[in-house]
């Protein structure tokens, strides 16, 4: 079994070789995610806003087409591009943990060859996983856990069916989901420091809570492997050893 301190411990040697490339690979996986997306308000009287709405009832089509077409566009931009740009961030971070630091591998999702693949995978994963919200909240936190581990799943081996990928994630994380929570409160205090440092701050936790979820991620694997529930060929670790670093 896993401890926080041990992945957290190994997380930080590995940030100590290269933070800066983490740093900006956080970067990229959050904006991938919608993260650093803000949001605006206005206020206004009430009788002027009742006025406002009168006048724009005429144009309520125009208007409705429009937020149509620009969450299609967002939408889009999620699955195509988010997407890839999240597992190509995923392996980053896994290859890292071998101390391969090469940021090539933030696009490597973009390949012809499997983009459309990891593209259904994922899309798939939220699908699923907002079903589940659907039911409830807490069935939906349960199955988001469950199928945390695809984006690196899918890094390791692009070409894995999406229904295989959900299938290895959610007996990856089996008896793991509660622990994995509570890793990720553990970094709640690190944040809320950030937001005391101008809020700028908390985007400097990114690159260690994401160095720490690929150092989980190596340790599930390879428990995975020694319980046959998978094998080196169908994760492409056939000439790699299991931390992601080529085998001597």
């Amino acid at each position: 079994m896993w401890s926080r301190r041990d992945l957290k411990s190994r997380a930080k040697s590995v940030l100590k070789l290269s933070y800066w490339k983490a740093f900006l690979v956080s970067l990229v996986i959050a904006l991938a995610q919608g993260g650093l997306g803000g949001s605006s308000r206005a206020e206004y009287h009430t009788e002027y806003a009742g006025d406002q709405f009168t006048e724009l009832i005429p144009y309520l089509p125009l208007i409705i087409s429009a937020a149509a077409l620009v969450f299609l566009l967002v939408l889009g931009l999620r699955i195509f591009v988010g997407y890839p740009l999240e597992v190509g961030g995923r392996r980053y971070f896994i290859r890292s943990a071998g101390q391969d630091f090469d940021l090539n591998n933030l696009g490597f999702a973009f390949n012809k060859q499997w983009y459309l693949n990891i593209c259904t995978a994922m899309l798939w994963r939220a699908f699923i996983t907002f079903l589940w919200f659907l039911a409830l909240i807490i069935p939906g936190l349960v199955k988001a856990y469950a199928y945390r581990l695809v984006p690196y799943i899918l890094a390791d081996n692009p070409h894995i069916d999406h229904r295989r990928a959900l299938e290895l994630s959610n007996r990856m994380t089996a008896g793991h989901k509660w622990p994995m929570f509570v890793l990720d409160l553990s970094f709640l205090g690190w944040y809320l420091l950030g937001l005391l440092a101008l809020v700028i701050g908390t985007l400097f936790v990114l690159p260690y809570q994401n160095a720490t979820m690929a150092e989980l991620y190596t340790v599930l694997r390879r428990d995975a492997i020694a319980n046959n529930w998978t094998n080196q060929t169908e994760l492409n670790l056939d000439s790699m050893s299991e931390t992601g670093s080529p085998l001597i």
